[in-house]
């Protein structure tokens, strides 16, 4: 597994064969900023794949074919919608972030399954670290200890 760092639009990845393209989801039913937003403008089917869920597991995700051999992973590993939270734990102010790493590590290990079992390369954006307010850092671990396939990040110029 190699992880690999372009400049692109990860909706319209590069290369030959089959490819699954994650993203981070919400627990609500919310669909409408960030990535979804270049989704939906390209494809139909993940939204409404999203939107026809009866409800929405942390740590669940959704696969959906959009093209010949280009799949969309719906990974539902965010708490809620919105930005950053505040708490008070043991008498301190905590911000809570609204992704969820165990969920995500559990939506990749689907993903990944799915990857092997297809001949899938993995291709995204950098998920859980935009609006979900993840570490790119702790994120990419958790890709290193779960995925087995290639991924390839895409970051927009």
């Amino acid at each position: 597994m190699e992880i690999n760092y372009i400049i692109g639009d990860a909706t319209s990845p590069i290369g030959d064969g089959k490819k699954i393209l994650p993203h981070v989801c919400n627990d609500l039913g919310g669909w409408g900023s960030g990535y979804v937003l270049a989704l939906s403008a390209k494809w139909k089917q993940p939204e409404e794949a999203y939107r026809s869920e009866k409800s929405y597991v942390l740590g669940s995700t959704t696969i959906v074919e959009v093209e010949p051999n280009i799949s969309v992973a719906n990974m539902i590993a965010q708490r809620g919608i919105g930005a950053k939270k505040l708490r008070i734990a043991e008498g301190k102010i905590v911000i809570v972030q609204p992704i969820r790493y165990n969920a995500l590590r559990e939506c990749l290990t689907a993903v990944n399954y799915v990857a092997v079992q297809t001949g899938a390369t993995l291709h995204c954006p950098r998920f859980g670290a935009g609006l979900s307010g993840g570490d790119w850092n702790i994120i990419e671990q958790i890709i290193k200890d779960v995925v087995t396939v290639d991924v390839f990040v895409y970051d927009l110029n």
